[in-house]
């Protein structure tokens, strides 16, 4: 003889399940985990670009707020001499084609190679960041390394790339700026003693380094 508490047992769960599948009141909310979690991630990316900010030169800096700026760029009447060295070559290069139609591609190749080196030779840019930092080309010096500066004018130039140059000092010249700084550095983890960079306005970028200039501090 079977025992009747263990039937009335299961027939009670029996209804119970059965309530449950019929009324969906009885059912706790379901939370949906994966959607909540594309909303975390998405909330992350965008925290992480509002503090970072964009850079879309690729050189480390947004570009605002920068106390001073300047591209080395070739002498304006450097492109006069290209458009003279485009005409010579090109017309050349069309005599050696026997007058034919496909020699006049000589003048745009010519014109075409004449800009990539003028550009590429004028693309250094130099800049101080708001924090004051100095970028000169892709390479950069914390203010907080720099013990004292002095400008270089176009007298002195040769004599500090010349007999007065430390082998192993940082340089940036370009032959067409006349005027250079010199940036005497105080940083016991680097051997480098002092930048030498080729600057158009020595005094502009000495101030916006907060850097008093000894040369006109002597003179």
């Amino acid at each position: 003889m079977s025992d009747p508490e263990p039937r009335s047992a299961t027939e009670s769960r029996s209804a119970t399940e059965s309530r449950s599948a019929t009324d969906p009141s009885s059912h706790e909310p379901r939370t949906d985990v994966s959607h909540t979690e594309a909303v975390d991630e998405s909330h992350s990316v965008v925290s992480t670009n509002s503090v970072s900010g964009t850079d879309p030169r690729g050189d480390g800096s947004n570009g605002d707020g920068d106390r001073y700026t300047e591209r080395l760029s070739v002498p304006w009447w450097w492109w006069l001499a290209a458009v003279v060295v485009t005409g010579v070559v090109g017309h050349e290069i069309q005599l050696s084609a026997h007058d034919s139609p496909w020699g006049l591609l000589g003048y745009l190749g010519a014109a075409i190679v004449c800009a990539l080196v003028l550009v590429s030779l004028g693309h250094t840019r130099i800049r101080v960041t708001a924090d004051g930092e100095l970028h000169a080309g892709k390479a950069r010096l914390p203010r907080s390394v720099i013990a004292r500066g002095a400008s270089v004018p176009a007298s002195a130039k040769s004599a500090a790339l010349g007999r007065q140059l430390d082998p192993a000092a940082f340089l940036i010249h370009h032959a067409w700026v006349k005027t250079m700084v010199l940036l005497v550095l105080d940083d016991p983890d680097d051997p480098t003693p002092y930048w030498l960079v080729s600057t158009r306005r020595p005094t502009e970028l000495l101030s916006a380094l907060g850097v008093a200039d000894a040369a006109a501090d002597n003179g």
